[in-house]
């Protein structure tokens, strides 16, 4: 049995985090008699400083990307459809409002120390982009944890705390100094970067390409 590490950058604000990890799945599934994957989320925020009220989501991209509201529109529909093909529920994407992601960081990492990482961060997916609602909400963040069976009670203390703050910083200085300055970004072992949401096709040569070299 071949192991592979892939360490994951990403934000759960990102539309292409999700389509992302949804494709690299298919990939690990086609090749999942060959290989043992373990994966680890690491936080980026696309909009750190943001704070109070949040924008709609179109209007603070048009002006983020210099674009107009059509072409952001347009480019939101595309999504929708290749995340509706991929299982992924986009339903509200374009009437979500921007938001601070941090403390939704902090909560992936606490749901690591349950096994559930990734869990948390498809919950966390599907309610900002399938629900449009405020994940900067401690609320919603609690919805998300009861909803995975976890217990609310510890994950209001993290929330209500400054507990994996430093963690979840420390990663984020680490991985920009590496270079990391877009996401998704997939470390493979440590060692190969492979930047953005590629096919599940690309994803499997890849894989069996880094597996061969690590021989």
């Amino acid at each position: 049995m071949n192991k592979i590490q892939i360490d994951i950058v990403s934000d759960i604000a990102c539309p292409w985090c999700a389509i992302g990890y949804a494709r690299l799945e298919q990939a690990m599934e086609q090749l999942a008699p060959e290989y043992e994957f373990t994966i680890q989320w690491h936080a980026f925020e696309l909009n750190p400083d943001h704070i109070g009220q949040g924008e709609p989501i179109l209007p603070a991209l048009a002006k983020k990307y210099g674009r107009s509201e059509e072409e952001m529109r347009a480019n939101q529909s595309n999504m929708m459809r290749i995340a509706n093909d991929l299982g992924l529920n986009f339903e509200k994407i374009q009437q979500r409002l921007t938001c601070n992601t941090f403390d939704a960081h902090r909560l992936v990492k606490w749901a690591g120390e349950q096994g559930q990482q990734t869990a948390m961060k498809q919950a966390l997916f599907d309610v900002y982009f399938g629900k449009a609602m405020d994940i900067s909400n401690h609320a919603v963040l609690l919805g998300c944890v009861t909803a995975l069976g976890l217990d609310p009670a510890t994950a209001k203390q993290v929330l209500d705390s400054n507990q994996y703050a430093a963690m979840v910083r420390e990663e984020e200085a680490t991985y920009q100094q590496a270079g990391v300055t877009s996401v998704p970004a997939f470390i493979i072992n440590g060692k190969y970067l492979i930047s953005g949401a590629q096919e599940p096709d690309a994803w499997v040569q890849a894989l069996q390409e880094i597996s061969a070299e690590s021989v």
